[in-house]
């Protein structure tokens, strides 16, 4: 894996474009640059790593537009040590910018195609995260709480074991909507278990899917 300087000026590039769109947090603008994107991508999207695109990875899955994951890290108001919780890996770039701002990750794929090759990616890139194949629906009991839960996939609906797992203080980031579009969501719960609710734009992503594959 080669990260040459003409891929370093692609990324300075998105980062610049990236702040114009209202990117603020300079933290996650800093994770973008050092995390070079094109790892997670086939060969053929070199060229079209550092643009403001989706690509497929697989499995009928994409890796996020750049926006929508510098969007909902910023909604998560991470910091360095928090525990987070993030349902589909997916290609293992989100896990990577987590990681790469000091949170602790543990991850679910219920690809187990990407579960795999991100169970290689990610630790090559020496990210210490979690990686776990199965169904995001229900979190990661064993590891709960968490301080900050992120979701990259459209949810038909609030999944409750997620926000059962999350600490007091802490926030879900998460779009929702069965169609081809969701609404993205904050849901901070507060210290005596109640929830708010904060509607954030519309975003488009593949479906969370309840069935663990095969």
């Amino acid at each position: 894996m080669i990260d040459s300087y003409r891929h370093k000026g692609m990324r300075k590039q998105l980062v610049s474009e990236l702040e114009q769109k209202g990117i603020k947090d300079k933290r996650v603008l800093e994770a973008i640059m050092n995390v070079p994107r094109h790892f997670f991508l086939d060969a053929v999207f070199t060229e079209q790593a550092y643009s403001n695109m989706a690509f497929q990875i697989g499995a009928g899955q994409t890796i996020s537009h750049p926006y929508t994951v510098a969007f909902q890290t910023e909604l998560l108001e991470l910091k360095k040590g928090d525990k987070v919780l993030e349902i589909g890996t997916g290609s293992g770039f989100q896990t990577s910018i987590l990681c790469e701002m000091g949170a602790k990750v543990f991850s679910i794929e219920r690809q187990r195609e990407l579960y795999l090759k991100a169970n290689q990616i990610v630790p090559k890139l020496g990210y210490p995260a979690k990686l776990k194949f199965g169904d995001g629906y229900i979190g990661w009991p064993s590891f709960a709480p968490f301080d900050k839960i992120i979701v990259t996939c459209g949810a038909p609906y609030i999944p409750d074991e997620l926000v059962s797992q999350l600490k007091p203080n802490g926030r879900l980031v998460i779009p929702i909507g069965a169609g081809k579009d969701q609404e993205m969501l904050l849901i901070v719960k507060e210290e005596d278990g109640s929830i708010t609710k904060s509607q954030l734009g519309v975003f488009s992503f593949v479906p969370m899917l309840k069935e663990t594959a095969k």
